[in-house]
């Protein structure tokens, strides 16, 4: 009979080295005798465990296979199976790829197990004392410094590539969970309100069928590129008042959508006008597709307007914030927007500043100046009785 192991996994050097190493058996029995790459011995009790974790839910082979896999190779599986149609929007898998110009370079040759948050830090930092460079004739000229978020954009790519291989068992932890963005981005994500005067005065100013774009983002917070410009005609039922998303950023989002009679006037508007092809709003430039972008027409909007321009997508954070002016609990709010996570909506309760802000402006300094007790006192129980005829 084999003599039972004494302990589960072990730490050791080897003469001569400072790293550590780690010995430990798989579910077989196997031995394995793996280096931790590093000297700190916390951090290499933290990789034996992670190690043991992994044996005994039987994802070794997973981690293992993870620990030799180059960032360049997963990057390449990542852009061709969860960049692309239909995991994301075309204009995503577009940003990705400009992204990964500037982060290949930096991690191309690595594993993944190796890049850590110190790594990705430095770059971070390197990249916002760099410039611009743009290719003309004569060569690259460069240009001012780069815009901070642009290198957020690059720095959520990365998030995102190995939030994946986290998912898949590849990586044990996403490094970027201890990243801390090396500049300050106040400001820089805070969606725009939009009044309902000023969403008319954009209308005034906007085509027919950009009107009813406008009126069905702010009346329903449809995704814009995702949702709202691949629409067919068939998904809209405008009888039940609702239209199907079949396909949509998160499976939240799959979804049946009410409408409001705004919105449903809307769609009944551009049903007219969309012509006989199956899009709902169909392409100037092909007969057979739909319309990829509105962003031209939403800037000459605004820009006749007189309006600063503020994104499009801005228009779904004022759907959810008119909802939360209007009473609707945050739950609830969440299952309108079609999100997984309740945390996203904390991003459109921000813009709730701005109503406050148009609130205090209603402020009567002067209301215990305005009559006598005796009048305050008649007023309240007029209140009180309209309210118990109200529940009677």
């Amino acid at each position: 009979m084999a003599r039972p192991s004494r302990h589960d996994g072990v730490l050791y050097k080897r003469s001569g080295s400072k790293i550590w190493w780690m010995r430990y058996r798989d579910r077989d029995g196997k031995r394995y005798l793996e280096t931790t790459n590093t000297e700190d011995r916390e951090e290499a009790q933290r990789r034996l465990r992670e190690h043991l974790q992994a044996r005994d839910q039987n994802t070794l082979q997973t981690i293992r296979r993870g620990e030799k896999l180059l960032f360049s190779e997963w990057v390449e599986f990542f852009l061709e199976n969860y960049s692309q149609p239909p995991i994301r929007a075309a204009f995503t898998h577009r940003a990705n790829i400009m992204a990964l110009k500037h982060l290949k370079p930096e991690f191309d040759h690595q594993r993944l197990s190796e890049i850590d948050a110190d790594q990705i830090e430095r770059y971070l930092r390197s990249r916002l004392r760099q410039r611009n460079r743009v290719r003309t004739g004569a060569g690259y000229r460069e240009l001012g410094i780069v815009k901070p978020a642009t290198v957020h954009q690059e720095f959520r790519v990365l998030r995102r590539i190995f939030s994946v291989a986290v998912r898949k068992k590849l990586c044990p932890v996403n490094p970027c969970s201890g990243v801390e963005f090396p500049t300050s981005l106040k400001g820089l994500f805070r969606p725009h309100y939009v009044s309902w005067s000023e969403q008319q005065r954009i209308e005034a100013h906007a085509p027919r069928y950009f009107v009813n774009v406008i009126r069905i983002i702010a009346e329903t917070g449809l995704r814009v590129h995702k949702e709202l410009a691949p629409m067919r005609k068939d998904q809209v039922d405008l009888a039940n008042a609702v239209v199907w998303i079949p396909e949509s950023k998160t499976p939240n989002g799959v979804a049946e959508v009410p409408l409001t009679e705004i919105a449903l006037e809307a769609f009944r508007d551009q049903l007219e006008i969309s012509g006989p092809g199956p899009w709902l709003f169909p392409s100037h430039r092909s007969p057979v597709g739909y319309q990829r972008s509105f962003r031209h027409p939403w800037s000459r909007s605004l820009r006749r307007a007189g309006v600063t321009y503020f994104r499009l997508y801005d228009l779904r954070s004022t759907y959810a914030t008119r909802l939360s002016a209007g009473g609707v609990a945050d739950e609830w709010v969440t299952q309108l927007l079609r999100q997984g996570d309740s945390a996203v909506f904390k991003k459109y309760s921000q813009m709730k500043l701005q109503m406050k802000r148009e609130a205090l402006q209603k402020l009567n300094r002067h209301a215990n100046e305005l009559g006598s007790r005796s009048d305050t006192v008649l007023s309240q129980k007029g209140v009180l009785i309209q309210f118990w005829a109200y529940l009677g």
